[in-house]
């Protein structure tokens, strides 16, 4: 039986669902900092709307980011697709058995990162090109590369369905690369500082199942919003309802085959805040309460 139960249908107050990027949209693309987001992420948490991580980060950095964010209840999506983590709230009692000792069900999207690794070597042999991954990097080179602290660097390279890397070679390769990752079942995909290999997935596919599940729970199809600043964010972008390019610090063109589209004027969290108040922040888009929950006391609880 679903652990979301349905109420009756609303069509004036569908219930909603906000999936973002993190680094460079969220958060800040050079301090990681999110103080901007904070006022619209309380308003959301408040009215029960989830608000759920669509990131290249790995589940190791995500755990300790959404308890800084304060969005435990809601679901992540990690490594671009790759794998998908859900609070009891978005288990299905039948489909998803056993969790992590965090009380999270871990669902496998992608293919394992072992796989990932061994095609890469394949092909770094067989076509000659040159790239560094993020495994074969320095911990100091990674710390000076990305901003992150040693710690949270750590955390960056507890990678389980995608390699980050850095391509150093010339465009006639990295098309070959592409091609040979591709009869591998592989993908090869842009980010803000990183390439990104990954198996037949993206966020785009990872968000749509996620859309299905909350469906097949709830009982109703949502309303969803999706912000994101790079290209690796476009299938999420083109997947939702409604969404948002969020100006970004890359140069990178981001041009996602969405009829409902907002292109921010700020970057990072003042871009992101700026995005979701385009779309919901009119008295005529209240966002509802995505999820309710009937207590013990038959009291009726929305929750994110």
């Amino acid at each position: 039986m679903p652990s979301i139960p349905a109420s009756p249908p609303d069509s004036a107050r569908r219930p909603r669902l906000l999936f973002t990027d993190l680094d460079g949209s969220l958060l800040d693309h050079h301090g990681y900092g999110w103080a901007p987001a904070r006022p619209w992420l309380a308003r959301l948490q408040e009215l029960g709307v989830p608000v759920i991580p669509v990131t290249s980060k790995t589940r190791s950095e995500i755990v300790p980011l959404r308890h800084e964010l304060g969005i435990e209840d809601a679901p992540f999506i990690a490594e671009n697709g790759a794998l998908a983590g859900l609070p009891p709230a978005w288990c299905h009692a039948r489909l998803d058995r056993g969790s992590a000792a965090d009380g999270l069900v871990i669902r496998t999207l992608g293919v394992d990162i072992g796989f990932i690794r061994q095609r890469l070597a394949v092909w770094r042999s067989r076509l000659g090109v040159g790239f560094t991954t993020m495994s074969e990097m320095t911990l100091d080179d990674l710390v000076a590369f990305t901003g992150l602290s040693e710690p949270q660097a750590r955390l960056a390279r507890l990678r389980e369905g995608s390699e980050p890397l850095l391509w150093e070679d010339d465009e006639v390769g990295l098309e070959a690369f592409r091609a040979g990752l591709k009869g591998d079942g592989l993908r090869l995909m842009r980010g803000g500082r990183f390439w990104h290999v990954t198996g037949d997935c993206h966020k785009g596919s990872a968000v749509g199942w996620l859309i299905e599940r909350f469906e097949a729970l709830r009982g109703q199809r949502p309303l969803t919003l999706g912000l994101g600043d790079g290209p690796n964010d476009i299938p999420m972008l083109e997947t939702v309802d409604q969404a948002v390019v969020i100006r970004g610090c890359h140069g990178l063109a981001v041009s996602p085959r969405q009829p409902a589209l907002y292109r921010s004027r700020a970057t990072g969290p003042d871009g992101w805040a700026e995005g979701v108040a385009h779309w919901w922040g009119r008295g005529d888009r209240r966002p509802a309460p995505a999820v309710t929950h009937v207590s013990s006391d038959g009291a009726r609880r929305a929750t994110a």
